[in-house]
């Protein structure tokens, strides 16, 4: 189980990344783009679910690399994570954080940073620090 408070704090572990706020929601930058974001649910989304459940609880989005590698984090059976129609063709995945781990959830967050971070950045992240 995680919090924001905690999703928060492993994205701005992340190199250059900053938190800010947009569309009234606290948003994790990197290279002025986002790569995670708070995501309540709007009034159209709750419409969409009609009698289904909605997850419950605070909701992060996470960039992904591509559509095929949301359907592959999809299908991969982490629990937590879910998408929704309004959703549909954009490469983000929904993280329900009441039901993520928190080393699945570091993961989804390293993943979504290396999606949008400039490559060159990325590149000297995973290569770990300078020996």
């Amino acid at each position: 189980m995680a919090s924001l408070d905690d999703a928060a704090a492993l994205a701005l572990a992340l190199p250059e990344t900053l938190e800010g706020v947009r569309r009234g929601n606290r948003t994790w930058f990197v290279s002025g783009k986002a790569f995670a974001w708070e995501r309540p649910f709007s009034k159209a989304d709750i419409k969409r679910y009609k009698s289904d459940t909605l997850p419950d609880g605070p909701i992060l989005a996470v960039r992904v690399l591509d559509l095929q590698e949301k359907e592959a984090l999809l299908a991969s059976g982490v629990r937590g994570l879910f998408t929704i129609p309004h959703f549909e063709g954009f490469s983000a995945v929904l993280v329900q954080l009441r039901s993520i781990g928190r080393r699945a959830l570091e993961r989804c967050l390293l993943d979504a940073w290396l999606a949008i971070a400039p490559p060159a950045l990325a590149k000297e992240h995973l290569r770990g620090p300078k020996r």
